[in-house]
């Protein structure tokens, strides 16, 4: 019986704040707005969302539009990172739900996101993660950032649930882009699906969604209430099925979204419980 849960969180609107243009506004760009019309222009040419964002960045830097791109750069800016209200709490907050509903029970959390790896491996919250995926870029030996390295969009996203499932985690699992591949009987995965709750916020991750809740698990969306041009895509997530419930993304303790993820562990912690009596008797 695996006796354990995975809360899976893309980052970007979800934890916090975007990043990407968090970092542009930090190393000086002064069009922002400008920056990411091109990348919708680019799209338009079918260039795929992540690739022409990570791209696009590399040419506002060599035209000098940013002070630097390099990966001491990108790894400063997580340290400074902004979290939405109650996020470095909430951790903590889950871990102690899940221990008072099953104390044999055992919670981690995974970052799965669009943003780039050497800012998120540096925030302030990174040690809560037991791994953590994003897209990355390729350095050359002066640490200026060459070209990306590594894509994650849209069903990629699902790769890394499917790592999680089989236990492909860690540093000892990098280097190996097959190893997801491989069968494993049900009986040997270390997270079964429907022992999983996947928080995100956008259209990236709408086959992380879909994967979770058909398989059983929790699937949430999450909208940043500044933002209200964007509440009408959250809430076509609930009305076409694809999530569990849609909450504001506040982490503050007592908010709906807190309450609703404590109710989420507490109930796969007990149900977990309940199977474990059920297989040993």
């Amino acid at each position: 019986m695996q006796e354990k849960i995975a809360v899976i969180f893309d980052f970007d609107e979800t934890l916090g704040p975007d990043s990407t243009t968090g970092f542009l506004q930090h190393a000086g760009l002064d069009d922002i707005e400008g920056f990411w019309k091109e990348v919708g222009e680019m799209m338009a040419k079918d260039w795929d969302p992540v690739p022409a964002y990570l791209t696009h960045m590399i040419k506002a830097s060599d035209d000098g539009h940013i002070t630097t791109m390099s990966q001491q750069a990108l790894e400063g800016w997580g340290k400074q990172l902004p979290f939405f209200e109650g996020v470095e709490n909430v951790f903590p907050h889950l871990r102690q739900v899940v221990k008072e509903a099953n104390p044999h029970v055992t919670l981690e959390f995974y970052l799965i996101s669009s943003g780039i790896g050497d800012v998120l491996r540096n925030m302030a919250i990174a040690h809560e993660f037991t791994d953590i995926w994003a897209s990355e870029f390729h350095f050359d030996a002066q640490g200026k950032v060459v070209s990306p390295r590594k894509i994650i969009s849209f069903t990629d996203k699902t790769r890394y649930i499917f790592q999680v499932q089989k236990g492909i985690i860690g540093q000892q699992s990098r280097g190996e882009p097959f190893a997801v591949n491989q069968r494993v009987p049900s009986d040997q995965l270390r997270i079964p699906l429907n022992q999983m709750v996947f928080i995100g916020d956008g259209y990236t991750d709408i086959p992380c969604f879909s994967l979770i809740k058909q398989h059983g698990g929790i699937s949430i969306a999450v909208y940043d209430q500044r933002h209200t041009e964007k509440w009408g895509n959250a809430f076509q997530f609930v009305a076409d099925g694809r999530v569990s419930n849609l909450h504001s993304a506040n982490y503050k303790q007592g908010s709906d979204l807190t309450n609703f993820l404590s109710m989420a562990v507490r109930s796969l912690a007990e149900r977990i419980a309940v199977s474990a009596n059920s297989y040993q008797g």
